[in-house]
This record gives structure tokens, C-alpha cells and sequence, in this order.
């Protein structure tokens, strides 16, 4: 099989090195696209090296059965045609696709019988804190209809790139030395702070990733769901942290939660506050598994549960869903 990556230099195309390597994904060529800064780096993977290519319109991708793609919204609708017109299918991980009717939002465990029906043969990679809420969710969602959630997300450094991750690093060394705070990845300081922002605002007050969560959720889980989000940065390196309250059609109790969630593909619980037990962003780091822990009734809802669930979203939230898409189309045909 042969799988190219785009945007390989960047931190979710090295995730995705590496969990191809991890999964023995099944591969016998691997080609790799940047940008002309990129051109002529090397990459191991499976013990070979790659050089990465240049990113250009042409006929790079005939062979190519599946491509990662992770280099921003703009290259990935610039070169689009390029990458699928020879049958390729596209797992894109840009916002680019994602509310196109003709492009199937996946999440293995939640849709992955969607990604069998990609007309344009672009398959989207929905945004990272939705993608680890709907898997939670999932498991609910299969014992009574989920009418409307509210969530608040405490999102890592990563989750703007490796850039920012080094921003912040800088920052709290900065700050600690007494010196000025550079800023130039958030529009303020991170260190020791937490800014009430990811993205930018919409005409509704909401952020453009909060309204992500909002459309996504309803696409992937083909649901009439409500979704209201207030989306954070906080000040650590890398996984995303949820608080999540959902109102279901018929009450579930909080017993009926934690089994569903054990069982559920996907999800780790951790939830024993007897001993101070439940997921935590430097415990997810570089894990697979949604974690999901904190269950219990919402006070202000008879139909409410609540609950706290933490993921690495550049795994998880990027690169491990994007290979576990390919994973099932492979298992599938």
C-alpha cells in the first residue's frame, strides 16, 4: 500500500509518523509533501527514510491510496483536486471540508460506516475537542437520545502547533526570570494565565471553535442535539480537558454511565474520587484513549449527568483518528 502525508513537519504530521509505526499500519511506500522549507528533510519510519517532497500541482499522488493531510485549510482546498483525481482518498485534517454535505465527518467509533460514502473521495477529520466529546458521548447517546449539551473546554497549548507549544515554554521562562513576555502565537500572555478564547468570534458572540463543536456534534452524530461551548486555552502543553453536562430524553443514572462508558470502544474511565483518581491532561499525554471520569448527576437537571473527559488531541483529536479511519475502509473492503 502507498500513503503519502502532507504536512509531515508539522506536529501532527510527526504524530502521524509515529503511530504508523506503532499500528503497523500497512504500508510498503510512503511519500512525503511540505512546503519549500520542508523540501529534503528526513524522516524514519519502520526503520526506512524519507525525504520530504515538495507540495505541487501535478500527478505526485497516482498510486497513492490514502493521504493524510494536515497543512491548513488553504492547502488543502488548493490541492484537493490534485491529490484525489487519481483515486486517492483524501482523510483531510483541516476545517476545509467539514461542513460539505458531500464530505463524510468521521469518528470511527461514533460514524465510521460515513466514510464508506465520500463522493469527492475526501474524507474530514472533525476538530479535536469535538472529536473526543462524541466518542464520550456515543456511549450515551446509545441508551437514551442526548437533547442538549453544555461544555467547557480546557484546551492545551498544542492544540495551536508546535509554535505554540514553544511560545508557552518561553513564556514561563520569561516570567520567571522577571523579563518581558513575548506574544505572538495568542492574543495574550498563556503563562500562569488562561485566556477565554480559541479562535476567533462570530457575529453570535461564540468563537469559531465553539460553533465547531456545535456543528460537528450534530453532523457526525446525524442528531438535532444542541450544542453550547465556551472553548479556553490553558496554560499546559499538550491535551485537551472537557466539562460536560448532557440532558438526555430519559434519566441515566450515574451507574448506568460508568458501565456504558466502560464498555464503550475508545474510553478509559477513571473515576475512583475516594482516591483522588480521574483523568488529567498529563496522564492522557501521549495515550490513545478518550479518559473519561467525574461522572455524576447534574443537580440542576432530573434528565442531566455530568462528567469530565480528557484526550491528547493531537493523537486522538488528530492523527490516530485520521489512521483509524484508513484502519476500517482497509478492514472494510
Amino acid at each position: 500500500m502507498h500513503i503519502a502525508i502532507v504536512g509531515v513537519s508539522g506536529a501532527v504530521g510527526q504524530e502521524l509518523l509515529k503511530i504508523i509505526e506503532e499500528r503497523n499500519f500497512p504500508l510498503t511506500t510512503l511519500s512525503l509533501f511540505g512546503s519549500e522549507r520542508s523540501v529534503g528533510n528526513e524522516y524514519m519510519c519502520k526503520g526506512k527514510s524519507y525525504k520530504v517532497q515538495l507540495l505541487r500541482h501535478g500527478d505526485d499522488f497516482k498510486g497513492v491510496q490514502f493521504a493524510f493531510v494536515s497543512a491548513g485549510a488553504n492547502v488543502s482546498k488548493e490541492f484537493a483536486n490534485d491529490i484525489t483525481k487519481f483515486g486517492t482518498i483524501m482523510i483531510d485534517n483541516s476545517s476545509a471540508f467539514r461542513m460539505d454535505d458531500s464530505v463524510p465527518l468521521v469518528v470511527p467509533e461514533v460514524n465510521a460506516i460515513d466514510a464508506k460514502f465520500c463522493p469527492r473521495r475526501i474524507i474530514a477529520n472533525p476538530n479535536c475537542t469535538t472529536i473526543q466529546m462524541v466518542v464520550a458521548l456515543k456511549a450515551l447517546e446509545d441508551i437514551s437520545h442526548i437533547k442538549c449539551i453544555h461544555v467547557a473546554t480546557y484546551q492545551a497549548a498544542s492544540g495551536a502547533g508546535a509554535t505554540a507549544m514553544a511560545e508557552l515554554e518561553n513564556q514561563c521562562r520569561q516570567y520567571i526570570n522577571n523579563e518581558p513576555v513575548d506574544i505572538t502565537r495568542f492574543p495574550h500572555q498563556l503563562a500562569f494565565n488562561m485566556i477565554p478564547q480559541v479562535d476567533v468570534f462570530t457575529d453570535n458572540g461564540y468563537t469559531k471553535e465553539e460553533m465547531k463543536m456545535h456543528n460537528e456534534t450534530r453532523k457526525i452524530m446525524h442528531s438535532d442535539v444542541t450544542v453550547s461551548a465556551t472553548c479556553v486555552r490553558v496554560p499546559s502543553f499538550r491535551s485537551h480537558s472537557e466539562s460536560i453536562w448532557v440532558e438526555t430524553e430519559q434519566p441515566i443514572s450515574v451507574e448506568e454511565a460508568r458501565k456504558a462508558f466502560v464498555k464503550a470502544p475508545g474510553i478509559e474511565l477513571i473515576d475512583d474520587i475516594e482516591n483522588c483518581l480521574y483523568p488529567m491532561p498529563l496522564f492522557a499525554a501521549g495515550k490513545d484513549a478518550v479518559f473519561v471520569g467525574r461522572v455524576r448527576n447534574d443537580l440542576a437537571n432530573p434528565n442531566g449527568l455530568t462528567f469530565w473527559c480528557v484526550a491528547d488531541q493531537i493523537r486522538k483529536g488528530a492523527a490516530l483518528n485520521a489512521v483509524q479511519i484508513a484502519e476500517y475502509l482497509i478492514n472494510k473492503t
